[in-house]
């Protein structure tokens, strides 16, 4: 059985669905289909009717190239409200050996959630800190010790019942199941982390469409979220509005032309463009980098000001993420900023090379992994659609394009 996982993101621009395979640790990409948002608003539905009509689309787009139904997702749920609760659970060892499985363990985790979300919220997820043998030895990982008595420390992770709901249900419509659901902050650390990180206290900001998510991770686990109403649709409103040109045009600009500092952009290098009133003007790179650049500017000091307010801890790294840090010379304003030198994380998956899909990637990392810990296998594509999946594989093996895909499914 391949681990063949499915993970949705559904955003204010763009709805996106990534279907990937973990093997030996390691997303291979099968299958990115993105399509234009309707009835979202800062990551919400606000109109179901037309929200629908995206999700079908979106799905029936990743089916047609994939050549198989897909019913399963593991869904990205918007943070406003996102409550964060110190937890502890125990659990007894009933086994003969003694020894601690991967069964103890998911009892101890329900245990630590048992009684302790309101009527109001949904639990999201829950990150264990650490694990206690017999109220004396603490460990990360439990499995395999001999023990009595295991404890077990916790953050439980809630949002209000109607960030998830609305979602859920719009799917079930299409006869699409979710598995699992989680932030889209945890996925963007999940896909970014690395041993290094997980030591440390981290703050992730990703810029989407119409807000910018601020969230605080301590030693690899979320205690902090907030959102800042902006983000990279108000640049493309900069540019409509200095410019008086529409907004499809404004995002071509900005994304293709030009820069996200002004330092490097030049001053001859020019755009001829047709205005709303059908006035051909000509757009300099130097005069729009410094409208995009003073907007990135504007975003990220706000996102410091905020990392402040959410937390005391001295952060050693930030991560930065979101499509818009894509852009050319977006470091230059991070490090400005900021004022020392961060890294820039980008997205390094063959097939969807871009930080707009951190989230999505991020997830299917995020849920391999939290099977992995229980002893289980991580799928949402069951064993008869993967079999559907390598005959498709088999039938286009006589093309180049065939045997890079088939890479995947071998052995």
């Amino acid at each position: 059985m391949k681990e063949i996982i499915s993970s949705l993101d559904i955003g204010s621009s763009t709805v996106k669905l990534v279907v990937g395979e973990v093997y030996k640790n390691e997303v291979h990409v099968l299958c990115v289909s993105e399509v234009k948002s309707k009835g979202i608003k800062k990551g919400i539905i606000t109109n179901p009717e037309e929200a629908l009509i995206s999700l079908k689309e979106l799905f029936s787009r990743s089916e047609e190239k994939l050549n198989i139904k897909i019913n399963k997702v593991i869904l990205i749920v918007p943070s406003y409200y996102a409550e964060f609760l110190m937890t502890e659970g125990m659990s007894t060892i009933t086994n003969p050996e003694g020894i601690v499985d991967s069964v103890d363990i998911v009892r101890c985790l329900q245990a630590c959630v048992y009684n302790k979300v309101p009527n109001n919220k949904e639990f999201i997820s829950i990150m264990p800190i650490e694990f206690i043998i017999d109220e004396d030895k603490k460990t990360k990982d439990p499995k395999g010790m001999k023990a009595e008595k295991l404890k077990c420390k916790a953050v439980l992770s809630l949002a209000p019942k109607r960030n998830v709901y609305t979602a859920i249900s719009l799917l079930e419509n299409i006869n699409v199941s979710v598995v699992d659901i989680n932030f889209g902050c945890v996925c963007d650390y999940y896909e970014f982390k690395n041993s290094e990180l997980d030591k440390k206290n981290t703050a992730v900001i990703n810029i989407g469409d119409e807000k910018t998510e601020v969230s605080i991770f301590k030693k690899g686990i979320l205690v902090e979220t907030e959102n800042i109403e902006l983000g990279s649709k108000n640049i493309d409103r900069d540019i409509c509005y200095i410019y008086d040109i529409s907004r499809s045009r404004a995002r071509e600009l900005k994304e293709k032309f030009a820069l996200a500092h002004k330092r490097n952009a030049s001053t001859s290098w020019s755009e001829d463009v047709i205005t709303n009133q059908e006035e051909d003007i000509k757009i300099n790179q130097y005069e729009i980098s410094e409208i995009i650049y003073s907007r990135i500017k504007e975003i990220l000091e706000l996102s410091k000001k905020q990392i402040n307010l959410l937390t005391k801890l001295e952060i050693s790294y930030i991560i930065v993420t979101g499509g818009v840090s894509e852009a050319n010379d977006f470091n230059l304003v991070v490090d400005e900023v900021f004022g020392r030198e961060m890294e820039i994380y980008k997205v390094k998956e063959i097939g969807c090379r871009h930080n707009k899909y951190s989230s999505a990637l991020g997830f299917i990392k995020y849920y391999h992994d939290k099977l992995s810990f229980r002893n289980k296998l991580a799928y949402t594509v069951d064993e008869e659609s993967q079999n559907e999946l390598i005959n498709t594989k088999k039938a286009n093996n006589s093309t180049i394009l065939g045997k890079v895909y088939g890479y995947f499914f071998n052995n």
